[in-house]
């Protein structure tokens, strides 16, 4: 491990820098105006040892600290357990709190919310002793598992270590595809591996092993899917398989022993064996699966070295991706340097200045976490498995097939972060699901696990995501084939949407019964086979803004009209006598009548939120919203309702199912919605606030689940001072820098360079601002911004400004309804 970023009981340390940064039990971001002088004014060179892979780990953030690339298929990292071998610590394996391991699985999903989650294929867990029973057996995880301290711990981007209380040191470092792991026993010990290739998180259908002691290699694959397949709310729905994971592992060593187990059997000496542990839960589960050992004689070398490549399509896949990015000589070292050097190299595609150490951590931690999706799924010879389960090659010109798309969380934030700073990857993404959604009748699922149709969650997000790239710039795709399919996925019904199969939260209609819904303009709560018609109508509205304006810029006239009167069509869901006091979004049902008794704080008709939360979800329409509500200064005063207690105090950090939750997507837009209001400080005190007590440096950094790095993606945002507007567009929203100067450099792009020479913890309202050297009084940039790059200079002091950003024409106009 290089020496620059040690964990040592929850407190990660920059050797290099010389300083402490704050870790386990921050609760936020020091925001003192002695911090702030102490940080270097000077450009971060080298992001890398500002990234602590622990920060989100705590606190429900679903992260994992094991070892990854960019956007890689391998993610090597720890599966925790508290005595039950059918759960874990943390939904996607690992809890900052739960300090025993039963594996080092090779795949995972970052941050998403159902537990177990997603992934954690094949976890392969060093053992000290013999191995005289069968591990599925051993299910409270009693004997084949082991304990460890966070100060024995070590994790940085694409390299992860730890030791365990058996003895056993376990360093990891990954290439996209492939990894090697040095496995370090007490000298002279009973020294084995343990492949538990049908122990995925969510279990598995099918599993087999395969060892090979004259070639001194490991083989086998794991049949599973499962996204969300335990959930109350329809989870039998996803207890399918949708992939098979296969690997294959190489040794530096003979075998000194074998064996395999099944369920409760166990065979020393044996070489071969196959069984699943089935989607079922706690007793129902327990006990079942396979898997297989092999042993090594360490009295002369105790450091084991192993190298494994990993294919969704073939074990001659994997032996060709760990054959392309993996030496027969490499060492975990080597690997990890190439690692740190491909993660310097994407990081530095946004170099900040100024700003405290921990807030440093903070912004390019979250960034990195950005850059952990969309992964690839594709062989190095360009084959993959399509959401048919068929093996399909990339489409001509598409250098690699991307999956895992939590698409009603990314939409809001990801995807825009991902078209500025990747581009090209955006591209590539957007050709995957394109052709994804070609492989599956037309249909494109709102969230794709790997190559799995899960449908989970509401709306439509694929339409606001490509729409986005699109308006941003992304061109590498089949622009017109994805429109035309989009379109057609939104105005022609399936049968599917007529089925309840999976409600409320993995609804198979992608567009729940349409024809309804384009009879009545309005999703009715009744009949919609849907999570909430209340929210599925905003969803729809959303996405069919996002339409209307890639439709604008394709030059598709009729689309257009089309698809901008739908954008309008929350408000037939938007009752101005919701209670005697003020209008709130409220589901209907076909008659027309709302659905009663209703209250604010109720998700009655909503999807993971409350009317108070989703009322706010309407970005293509603001202006539209507050004259609903009666005119732009009543909407702001309800808006400093929804981030304030009545006493006053700020209300930002979630529980209350009245204000702003900033756990969750649904609202995360909010802060920025003053701009629109014609209040711009109140969105630079919102979010700074949010800032300053929300995100920390620490484990528990991170407010909620991370959904696939779109949280980690609202903090990059925020830290910038900018904001995407709404989906399909390409305007950003303005607010108050964190740092003195960013210097955003997309891949292939122009750069954009945003300073801030007072940003301090006091000053956070914007003054002044100045765009490519010209006074700029528009609280909201333009996508020249993004085409054409230049630098942005904020102006900031400790008071507000109520003159900048509020003239009514430079106030951030909406969607330009036909």
């Amino acid at each position: 491990m290089r020496a620059n970023r040690v964990a040592r009981h929850g407190f990660a340390v920059l050797l290099t820098a010389g300083v402490v940064l704050s870790g386990a039990g921050v609760s936020a971001v020091p925001a003192s105006a002695s911090a702030s002088a102490a940080a270097s004014a000077k450009t971060v060179s080298d992001p890398v040892p500002y990234v602590d892979p622990f920060i989100g780990t705590r606190n429900g953030g679903n992260t994992w600290p094991g070892a990854s690339r960019p956007f890689g298929m391998i993610s090597w990292s720890p599966t925790s357990t508290q005595g039950d071998q059918t759960n874990t610590g943390g939904a996607n394996g690992y809890q900052y709190d739960v300090t025993r391991v039963r594996g080092f699985a090779l795949t995972h999903v970052n941050g998403a919310g159902c537990h177990p989650g997603a992934a954690g294929d094949v976890p392969i867990m060093p053992y000290v002793g013999a191995v005289n029973s069968s591990p599925s057996a051993d299910a409270t995880d009693r004997i084949y598992a082991a304990d460890f301290l966070h100060n024995h711990e070590q994790a940085e981007p694409g390299h992860y270590k730890v030791t365990l209380s058996s003895g056993v040191t376990t360093d990891l470092a990954v290439t996209t595809r492939a990894g090697v792991g040095e496995f370090t026993f007490p000298r002279g010990s009973q020294a084995n591996l343990l492949f538990r290739v049908s122990n995925s998180l969510n279990g598995s259908e099918d599993a087999e092993i395969t060892i090979d002691p004259a070639g001194q290699k490991v083989t086998g694959s794991v049949l599973t899917g499962a996204f969300c397949g335990r959930r109350a709310n329809g989870g039998i729905n996803n207890r399918k398989s949708y992939y098979r994971l296969y690997f294959t592992a190489h040794f530096d060593r003979p075998f000194a022993s074998t064996g395999t187990w099944k369920d409760g059997t166990h065979q020393p000496g044996g070489t071969t064996a196959r069984g699943g542990e089935g989607y079922a839960t706690g007793a129902d589960r327990q006990g079942r699966g396979s898997g297989g050992w092999v042993g090594f004689d360490t009295s002369g070398d105790p450091t084991v070295r192993m190298r494994v490549g990993i294919s969704y399509v073939s074990l001659e896949g994997a032996e060709r991706n760990l054959k392309a990015e993996i030496g027969q000589r490499d060492t975990v070292e080597k690997v990890a340097e190439d690692a740190a050097g491909e993660w310097r190299r994407k990081l530095r595609a946004v170099r900040i200045a100024g700003g405290t150490t921990p807030q440093r951590t903070a912004f390019y931690t979250a960034l990195y976490h950005a850059f952990l999706q969309p992964n690839i799924l594709s062989d190095v010879d360009g084959r993959y498995l399509g959401m048919d389960r068929a093996v399909h090659k990339v489409e001509k010109g598409q250098k690699a097939q991307y999956g895992n798309f939590s698409g009603w969380d990314q939409y809001r934030a990801h995807v825009q972060l991902l078209a500025l700073l990747e581009p090209e990857v955006a591209g590539e993404f957007a050709q995957s699901l394109f052709n994804y959604a070609k492989q599956n009748g037309g249909v494109w699922d709102r969230w794709v696990h790997v190559n799995g149709a899960t449908h989970v969650m509401t709306g439509d997000p694929s339409a606001a995501t490509l729409a986005t790239f699109y308006a941003m710039g992304v061109r590498n795709f089949d622009v017109e084939g994805a429109f035309d399919s989009l379109v057609r996925q939104a105005t022609v019904p399936h049968p599917d949407g007529l089925l309840d199969a999976g409600c409320p939260g993995q609804c198979v209609g992608q567009r729940p019964n349409l024809q309804q819904y384009m009879d009545s303009k309005y999703s009715a709560h009744d009949v919609c086979h849907c999570w909430g018609g209340a929210a599925e109508t905003l969803e729809a509205s959303v996405a069919d803004a996002a339409l209307a304006n890639w439709a604008r810029l394709l030059g598709r006239d009729e689309e257009y009209k089309t698809f901008s009167e739908r954008g309008r069509w929350w408000r037939n869901v938007y009752n101005p006598q919701a209670t005697p006091n003020a209008g709130y979004i409220q589901a209907r049902k076909l008659d027309g009548s709302w659905l009663t008794p209703f209250n604010p704080g109720s998700d009655a008709g909503f999807a993971q939120g409350t009317s108070a939360t989703y009322t706010w979800m309407v970005p293509q329409d603001v202006q539209g919203l507050a004259e609903a509500m009666g005119g732009r200064e009543v909407a702001a005063a309800r808006l400093d309702g929804f981030f304030h207690k009545p006493d006053g105090s700020w209300s930002v950090r979630g529980g209350d199912a009245l204000r702003y939750d900033p756990t969750n997507e649904p609202g995360i837009h909010a802060p920025w919605l003053y701009n629109a209001l014609g209040k711009p400080w109140k969105t630079q005190e919102t979010v700074r606030q949010i800032v300053d007590t929300v995100y920390s440096d620490g484990p528990a950094g991170l407010p909620g689940n991370d959904d696939l790095g779109t949280m980690s993606a609202w903090y990059v945002y925020a830290a910038l001072g900018l904001y995407p507007q709404a989906p399909g567009r390409a305007e950003m929203l303005l607010s108050s820098p964190l740092f003195t100067r960013a210097e955003i450099r997309p891949a292939g792009g122009k750069t954009i360079t945003i300073e801030a020479p007072d940003a301090s913890p006091v000053n956070k309202y914007v003054t002044g601002v100045e765009l490519r050297g010209k006074a700029h009084t528009k609280s909201w940039v333009d996508g020249s911004l993004i085409e054409r790059g230049g630098t942005l200079r904020v102006e900031l002091g400790w008071q507000p400004s109520q003159t900048w950003g509020t003239a009514e024409a430079d106030i951030p106009a909406d969607q330009p309804w036909a």
